[in-house]
């Protein structure tokens, strides 16, 4: 699944599983675009994946900004001479595990905010440049939370169904013009985020970060095209067991958001 020489951009690739995607995939040959917040934290990453023969470049940019995600998306295509993937990695999560009325609403919001806007930002600088180049492929890092009733955490829940919807949106819109969009699930990381997470308190059984990676870099590299618009999972998902399965999927129409009957 090496691509050498083709192009991603991560998103929140300063730290946690967005870093560990940027040295696993410069491991896998491609060159390497990070956004984030924090500049030197980003620069860090950037001269790892140097180290490891790649190009890479930084950017700075909170994804719900506008006007600075596409400068920052303008200054890694133009240094990358272009884009073949984005991963919409940057992501929060309410800071308690309360339900809806004892949460804070502002927070709650906020989750939303960077959970749904932000990769519609990021997506929509992207698409811009990946359409008139003939296409790219585009992974969401989703959750199972986007699927499942839980009694907490409201807004990364309902950020991350929202996020599926906006899989199935690109995916129909865009299929035909080379763009193919997948909701990729981590599984459970073990990162500054996770770990703290009461639900997660005496977990052993962490997905390792080199699953996520094999997923990702499965998807970069064409061979799931054909199950483009669906979900898959980390840990419990590998790019051969889809591809042995992809006729019954497709035939299914399974792992996309939709009502059962």
């Amino acid at each position: 699944m090496t691509v050498a020489g083709q192009r991603v951009l991560i998103t929140g690739a300063n730290r946690g599983i967005g870093r560990e995607l940027a040295l696993g995939l410069a491991g896998h040959g491609w060159e390497i675009g990070l956004l984030g917040r924090d500049e030197e934290a980003l620069e860090r990453v950037a001269r790892e994946c140097r180290e490891r023969g790649r190009a890479a470049v930084s950017a700075v940019a909170d994804v719900v900004d506008r006007d600075a995600v596409d400068a920052a998306v303008e200054r890694v295509a133009t240094a990358l001479g272009g884009l073949d993937l984005l991963v919409n990695n940057a992501g929060v999560i309410e800071p308690a595990e309360q339900d809806f009325v004892s949460a804070d609403l502002e927070e709650t919001w906020r989750v939303m905010e960077v959970n749904v806007r932000g990769p519609m930002v990021v997506s929509h600088a992207a698409l811009r440049r990946m359409l008139p180049a003939g296409g790219g492929r585009i992974v969401n890092i989703n959750s199972g939370a986007g699927h499942k009733v839980m009694t907490a955490y409201t807004g990364y829940a309902v950020s991350k169904g929202a996020l599926m919807r906006l899989t199935t949106q690109l995916d129909a819109q865009y299929r035909d013009r080379g763009i193919y969009v997948f909701d990729v699930a981590p599984g459970h990381v073990k990162t500054d985020m996770t770990a703290p997470m009461p639900m997660h308190a005496g977990r052993t059984d962490w997905t390792p970060p080199q699953a996520v990676v094999d997923l990702v870099a499965g998807i970069g590299s064409g061979r799931l095209d054909e199950l483009a618009g669906r979900y898959v999972r980390a840990g419990a998902d590998t790019v051969e067991a889809l591809l042995e399965r992809r006729a019954e999927i497709v035939e299914r129409d399974a792992r996309a958001l939709r009502l059962s009957s």
